[in-house]
């Protein structure tokens, strides 16, 4: 009878183990695809800019700085997309691209500024579309955002829970994951305000 204990416990233990490992590998993708989901969004936005740039600029001949403006926040913001989709999930990464998506954000705002007071802009029918383009990418990229990082929450409870904390390290999950958080947590949360 005794001869069965070791190896049923080494066997158990063994269970529990690949459940483990399973268990991280699992929530670590649904956190990967998560930010997936908020690349597809973030992608969607900085596409519409040029678009936005575009019908503005026939009306804004007076306000090239501000659209230079928009734009370098634009290459940088996807530039930093680009960096993050390599490594989902990395501290360091996530902040760089929670400040270039705040910056960007701050860009739009002092665009759609100088938008308002040009009445025949606001009036144009591929600028009322593409500003509502951009309010629907908006809530999408909070709904996205949201999930990453209640999948990114879900694998570091996880990681760091009692036993699985013991066997993490061991099978290469030495770091949590790092939500996505912007600066303006407030602002963003809260639905564009698009007025025309």
């Amino acid at each position: 009878m005794s001869d069965w204990i070791v190896p049923g416990l080494l066997a158990a233990l063994a269970v529990y183990l690949v459940y483990v490992y399973n268990h991280l590998v699992t929530l670590k993708n649904r956190y990967r695809n998560a930010f997936a989901q908020i690349d597809v969004q973030l992608k969607r936005r900085h596409d519409l800019i040029p678009n936005l740039i575009e019908t503005a600029k026939a009306y804004l001949k007076h306000e090239r700085e501000t659209l230079e403006r928009v734009t370098e926040a634009r290459n940088a913001a996807a530039a930093q997309l680009r960096r993050a989709e390599g490594n989902p999930g990395a501290a360091a990464v996530m902040a760089e691209l929670a400040g270039a998506e705040a910056a960007l954000g701050e860009a739009l705002g002092r665009f759609q500024v100088v938008v308002e007071a040009y009445p025949e802009l606001k009036a144009d029918q591929n600028m009322r579309q593409l500003f509502e383009e951009l309010t629907s990418t908006e809530n999408r990229i909070a709904f996205a955002r949201q999930a990453y990082n209640d999948a990114v929450m879900l694998f570091n409870t996880f990681r760091q829970s009692f036993p699985p904390v013991l066997f993490a390290g061991l099978f290469g999950f030495r770091e949590d994951a790092a939500p996505l958080e912007f600066a303006d947590r407030e602002a963003i949360q809260a639905a564009p305000q698009v007025r025309f």
